[in-house]
């Protein structure tokens, strides 16, 4: 079992798509627990007011570090091991090594950006940076959707068939790369059918060509995915 805990100005966005599939069922199972904070509950003052303009002067304005730094530490003491982690573009790059870290613990917080960025005290005391690519959101409400998706359905006993998840791509199995290429029944389709070795009950040549069509649709789409040794962290 994991606990995610978001703190975020726009609660009302949540479960979203967290709501429904194997990570909605796992949620309402209780073997996943979302825990979504409103950061506008650690302000101070009428207007709950979470922003103010940058020191400096330029563009747009900046989350304060108080309220960040109040709901941080509020939850460290009644979560001792919680992991603590900002959405940022200048983060550390997700990927399913990450997603395996994660997986791992006992409870993590995804803080959610907003606006031109977070003031610098605030990151400090947050401590990790997770990036979900090199793009810029409006917020970290989608990354941190996207950070527990991934993560969650690596929990034991959220997916129902756990040998599928070794044969996804970026999986061990896989070597980092994409999965072999699939095929449902009918057996032909306007013209097009599924290749021969998969119909034969030979497993062993299913599993070569597999393995062969992994490497290849890889070299094909993501030359930079194939593996020339391990990397720091688990990732690829």
């Amino acid at each position: 079992m994991i606990r995610f805990h978001v703190v975020t100005i726009f609660p009302e966005v949540f479960p979203g798509p967290l709501g429904v599939g194997v990570v909605g069922r796992a949620i309402g199972a209780g073997d996943v627990e979302l825990h979504v904070h409103d950061l506008r509950d650690h302000t101070e003052g009428r207007h709950r007011q979470v922003d103010d303009e940058p020191f400096g002067g330029g563009a747009g304005m900046v989350l304060k570090p108080e309220p960040l730094i109040r709901a941080l530490r509020a939850l460290r003491e009644t979560e001792p091991r919680l992991r603590a982690i900002l959405l940022s573009p200048q983060g550390r790059p997700f990927d399913q090594g990450v997603a395996r870290e994660l997986a791992a613990e006992d409870s993590v917080l995804l803080v959610c950006g907003r606006y031109q960025g977070v003031d610098q005290r605030a990151r400090d005391e947050i401590g990790e940076e997770l990036s979900v690519g090199d793009y810029v959101l409006s917020g970290g409400e989608v990354a941190a959707m996207v950070v527990i998706e991934a993560t969650a359905r690596l929990v034991p006993g959220v997916v129902g068939s756990p040998e599928s998840l070794g044969e996804e791509t970026f999986s061990d199995a896989t070597e980092g790369g994409f999965e072999a290429p699939l095929y449902t029944r009918p057996a032909e389709f306007e013209g097009r059918a599924v290749p021969a070795v998969l119909r034969e009950g030979n497993h062993a040549a299913i599993a070569a060509w597999r393995r062969d069509e992994r490497t290849r649709q890889t070299g094909l789409r993501r030359p930079d995915l194939i593996r020339s040794g391990p990397r720091p962290g688990g990732t690829t």
